[in-house]
């Protein structure tokens, strides 16, 4: 079957892209609005003029520039669905997040999570954590102290973390549980076994996990079961739930929130080599551990995306700390105001 002459538009738009120094086909343009990245034509010009949209012509030198042919942007493609706001970019994003949180069963071969309190179902529970982390290695990482030592040598000292933060994240002691929580929720590891995770993860903070301990046993005297309020309390489950449930507003912001933040913090770092003062600013506040260092830095691929998503269940479950996002990109728009650098993004 005859391929279809490209339109003005199309070619008009790709004549555009070149100008701007980067080069697309009317093939790859036409990809673009099939992945709904690019609006169809006739919403590509000024009212009653033909000249394009400021916004449409940085968003299509942006892809030439990122989408290569047999290269996925990733999460990077959320932001203009996100932007968008319709249905349709609701839809598609509603199903990337919920793909993208439920990767890890299926990298597992975990087609649905075991349902049901009996011994089988948790046994069952047990037995996928374990073959999710099957030949997964843990970095041995502590991303304070790397980017510390970086600093020490252009003589700043970076502020130290509260003693309430982890240093590493991905020590192989919280993977084990972190899993099983994943499919099982606060009912499939009991807090004591958390706290043991910590403790082996964390041995030189035995005060601060012992005062966790007592705040949770103070708690349960109470009659409140932290465990259970936690964001995390049904695991993978309640993640979907609350992305599947969400509106699609709601949704739509908290990803443009998200990738927002992650867009900024990302460049960032990137100046903090030349000006690493940068980064005492960024780690002197509360976000650095509950968001930057935890989720914020979203790199290209499938860890970037999982963050993502990991981050926008937050922003949509937690709204005090949604709030605390909104202040963070606020301050980190104002260290860009302050060490500002040519940088293309996408619109």
């Amino acid at each position: 079957m005859a391929r279809t002459k490209p339109s003005t538009a199309h070619l008009a738009l790709v004549r555009e892209i070149e100008e701007h120094g980067e080069t697309a086909t009317t093939t790859q343009v036409e990809r673009w609005q099939q992945q709904g990245w690019l609006p169809r034509a006739s919403a590509w010009f000024e009212s009653g003029s033909s000249a394009f949209r400021p916004t449409i012509v940085s968003r299509a030198v942006w892809l030439a520039h990122t989408a290569r042919a047999g290269r996925s942007i990733g999460w990077l493609g959320w932001v203009f669905w996100a932007i968008d706001d319709t249905p349709d970019s609701a839809k598609r994003l509603r199903t990337a997040l919920v793909t993208t949180l439920k990767r890890p069963l299926a990298r597992a071969g975990i087609e649905q999570i075991p349902a049901g309190n009996s011994n089988k179902a948790f046994q069952a529970r047990q037995d996928a954590a374990a073959r999710m982390l099957t030949n997964r290695r843990s970095p041995r990482r502590d991303l304070d102290g790397t980017l510390r030592d970086h600093a020490a040598a252009a003589g700043i000292e970076l502020p130290r973390s509260p003693a309430a933060a982890v240093p590493n994240i991905f020590h192989r002691a919280l993977l084990d549980p972190g899993a099983r929580l994943m499919l099982g929720g606060a009912s499939d590891v009991g807090f004591e076994e958390l706290l043991e995770s910590w403790e082996r993860a964390w041995p030189d903070h035995a005060e601060a996990i012992e005062h966790i301990r007592e705040v949770h046993r103070q708690a349960e005297l109470a009659g409140t079961d932290l465990m259970a309020q936690s964001p995390m309390a049904e695991g993978l489950t309640g993640m979907v739930r609350t992305i599947e449930t969400a509106d699609d507003p709601d949704l739509c912001g908290a990803v443009r929130t998200c990738t927002k933040a992650s867009g900024a913090l990302a460049v960032l770092m990137q100046r903090a080599a030349d000006e690493p003062e940068i980064l005492a600013q960024l780690m002197n506040d509360v976000m650095w551990d509950q968001w930057a260092r935890v989720g914020g830095i979203a790199p290209d691929g499938a860890a970037g995306a999982a963050a993502v998503a990991i981050t926008t269940f937050q922003y949509l479950a937690m709204p005090d700390w949604a709030a605390d996002l909104e202040r963070y990109l606020s301050f980190m728009a104002s260290l860009l105001a302050s060490y500002p650098e040519t940088a293309a993004s996408p619109g």
